[in-house]
């Protein structure tokens, strides 16, 4: 196959430096160079210099808010992490939050270029990562202790202590998981100086069949999406199929919660995982193609990018607008703080703090109460 000449440029898809958007879900600065031919990207750093910063900016503050309610609930009423959903929840707005604090680096540098040294190029790539990868996995736990709560009540019951017990060990295991996935960041995420500036991106070691970037995104796409989103979905129907045995509307409402928010994750990160999949398919065959269509995938990978960014402020509004429970532990919140009348509904809200914000594992309508 001939690579195609433009403007006088010789420009290949694969080469290592083409892609402004890798499997770090990092925005870089990549320049497609073969033989000394350059492709020029410059209006694709223009389109991010405009389009992340406001977009980002709004995540921080709406994720902020939403995700800090969330802990504020969750170690206000202490009570209420007598459940492993509930710890396993806390701990993932407590990776959102972490994640919400790298992405102010990535505004700046959107508009001004990298100035935070090469240590914090790495850190902050790599924590993306982990909050990627940590999240998925509590959300395939959530997924295994309802499936366990629902279809096995009788053992659920019997095993409530140890299970709760057992979701500490289990998040320490997620958090370790998530930072060993995230290694690659640690290694290969450098600042690279391009036209006066510099930029935080991936930097593999270069070899001729492109192995290294190719293992990095087969990690991301089978570890962080294919392997969780199968046993997610292996749990949602064992917990179907169990509701379509009772008569009880209220079964079938009270797990919307937990329902809409994997929804939402997944189909937030299922279009860019679908771009590493092609860049990774491109890698392995070392596809070819001119320097414009280079341009229009980077851009539309910026802009899956940060569709997948939205996650981290999404869940908790869906908590407090789907969530029966949770919006009266916010309320109660905002009553104690004296921000929201003392009188009229709050009077009429129930259940103490010993109740669980999420749900209660005493049998199963209870347990799918919100």
């Amino acid at each position: 196959m001939t690579m195609p000449v433009i403007g006088g440029m010789v420009t290949s898809l694969m080469d290592s430096e083409v892609y402004d958007y890798d499997s770090s879900f990092t925005p870089t600065a990549g320049e497609d160079n073969l033989d000394g031919f350059m492709c020029d990207k410059y209006a694709v750093r223009e389109f991010r210099g405009q389009y992340e910063p406001p977009l980002y900016w709004t995540i921080i503050i709406l994720g902020g808010l939403g995700n800090l309610t969330v802990v504020w609930i969750y170690l206000h009423f202490r009570q209420r992490l007598k459940t492993m959903t509930d710890v396993y929840l806390l701990n993932l707005a407590v990776a959102d939050l972490f994640f919400l604090g790298t992405l102010p680096f990535w505004a700046v540098e959107a508009t001004q270029g990298w100035s935070f040294g090469t240590g914090l190029c790495k850190v902050t790539s790599a924590l993306y990562k982990i909050n990627f990868f940590s999240s998925m996995l509590l959300l395939t736990c959530i997924s295994v202790d309802r499936y366990v709560v629902i279809v096995q009540p009788t053992m659920a019951q019997n095993s409530k202590r140890q299970r709760l017990s057992c979701s500490k060990l289990v998040c320490a295991c997620v958090w370790l998981l998530a930072v060993v996935l995230a290694l690659p960041e640690f290694t290969f995420a450098n600042v690279k100086e391009l036209e006066g500036q510099s930029y935080c991106t991936m930097v593999y070691w270069s070899n001729e069949n492109n192995r290294t970037k190719i293992l990095v995104l087969a990690l991301q796409i089978c570890m962080g999406f294919c392997l969780p989103l199968l046993v997610i979905v292996f749990c949602y129907a064992g917990i179907i199929r169990t509701l379509l045995k009772t008569r009880s509307f209220q079964k079938h409402k009270a797990l919307r919660v937990i329902l809409v928010v994997v929804a939402v994750f997944v189909l937030s990160q299922l279009p860019y995982n679908s771009v590493l999949v092609m860049e990774a398919t491109q890698a392995a065959n070392s596809t070819e193609t001119d320097c414009d269509a280079a341009k229009r995938f980077d851009v539309v990978g910026q802009v899956l990018k940060s569709l997948a960014y939205t996650h981290a402020c999404l869940n908790p509004f869906l908590y407090v607008f789907v969530g029966v429970r949770f919006r009266r532990d916010v309320l109660k919140l905002l009553r104690i703080y004296h921000c929201w009348p003392a009188k009229g509904k709050l009077g009429k809200i129930q259940g103490g703090p010993g109740r669980s914000s999420v749900m209660s594992d005493t049998d199963t309508t209870q347990a799918l109460s919100l």
